[in-house]
C-alpha cells in the first residue's frame, strides 16, 4: 500500500507551513488513534506522508524524508534494510521521533531494544516488558529550558497515564519527565498527596547530522490522559481521510514543537 500523502496549506496560530516532509508511521490510522498526531499535523500545515500500523514501511522511503515518526508502529514492518536507510538518512540530517505505546520502545512487543534504533535514539531501553500505566496521575516535570517547552505553562502541568521506562543515555538531554502522584484520602476526609520516582517523558538528542527525540507517552488516550486536553482555547483538527479530534491549544503546540525541532525546523 502506498502511504497516503498529506500536504495542507492551512497553518496554525503558532507558526507556518515548514518545508520538508514528514513520514509518519503508526497509531493503528487516521481513523484511529492516529487522528490526533494526524490531525495536528495537518492543523499547522505540515506535510506528511502516513502508514497505518499493519503496512510495511519499506516502500515508503524511497520517497525520503525529513522526519521519520515511529507510534506505535511494530518493529516486525521494518526489514533490516529499512532499518539502514533510516539510519543513514538521520546521520545525513534527518531527524528520528519514536512516540511511546505498546508497540513502541520494548513495550509489549515493541522490542525495538534488539534493532539498530538502538544506536539512533537518545534513550536506552529496557529488555523486557516497560509498560507503566497508573491509575492514579503522573505529573509533567520541565527539568531545563528547551525550545519545544519553552513558553508553555508547566508551571500548572498537566498529567498522563502511563508510558514506557527507558533510560536517558549520558550523551542526551532529558527535557521532561514524569512523577508518580499518589493521592489518599483519610477516615475525615482530608487528602494527602505524595510524590513518588521520576522517570525520563521527553529525551532529545543527536545522530550524525539529524535530531533526535523520544517521548515516552503516547500522543493518543488513554496514555496521553489529560494531556490531550490541555490548553484553552480548544482546537478541532482532522486530516484528510481522518477522523475529527477536538484538543487542548497547548497540547496541539507541544507536539507541533516536537515534531518541528526534530526536523531542524526550529
Amino acid at each position: 500500500m502506498t502511504p497516503a500523502r498529506i500536504d495542507n496549506p492551512a497553518r496554525g496560530r503558532y507558526c507556518q507551513a515548514m518545508p520538508g516532509k514528514i513520514l509518519y508511521a503508526g497509531d493503528t490510522s487516521l481513523r484511529a488513534a492516529a487522528s490526533y498526531l494526524g490531525g495536528i499535523l495537518t492543523h499547522y500545515g505540515l506535510g506528511f506522508d502516513y502508514l497505518p500500523s499493519d503496512q510495511p514501511i519499506g516502500p515508503a522511503l524511497a520517497a525520503g524524508h525529513a522526519l521519520y515518526i515511529l507510534s506505535d508502529y511494530p518493529v516486525n514492518n521494518i526489514r533490516s534494510g529499512d532499518f539502514d536507510v533510516i539510519v543513514e538518512a538521520v546521520r545525513g540530517g534527518a531527524g528520528l521521533l519514536m512516540i511511546g505505546g505498546w508497540e513502541s520502545f520494548h513495550g509489549l512487543a515493541g522490542e525495538y531494544h534488539n534493532s539498530p534504533l538502538v544506536e539512533v535514539l537518545p534513550v536506552e531501553m529496557q529488555r523486557s516488558d516497560d509498560r507503566v500505566n497508573s491509575a492514579q496521575p503522573c505529573m509533567i516535570e520541565k527539568l531545563r529550558p528547551h525550545p519545544i517547552v519553552d513558553g508553555l505553562p508547566l508551571e500548572r502541568p498537566p498529567n498522563i497515564g502511563g508510558y514506557n521506562r527507558v533510560t536517558a543515555k549520558k550523551t542526551a538531554t532529558q527535557v521532561l519527565a514524569v512523577r508518580h502522584l499518589e493521592i489518599a484520602v483519610s477516615g475525615q476526609g482530608e487528602y494527602r498527596l505524595s510524590s513518588g520516582q521520576a522517570f525520563p517523558l521527553l529525551v532529545t538528542g543527536t545522530f550524525g547530522r539529524g535530531r533526535t527525540a523520544a517521548f515516552t507517552s503516547d500522543v493518543a488516550p488513554h496514555w496521553v490522559g489529560g494531556l490531550v486536553d490541555w490548553g484553552q482555547p480548544r482546537l478541532t483538527a482532522q486530516a484528510p481521510g481522518g477522523d475529527k479530534v477536538e484538543i487542548g491549544c497547548h497540547y496541539a503546540e507541544f507536539f507541533r514543537r516536537l515534531a518541528a525541532w526534530t526536523m531542524g525546523r526550529m
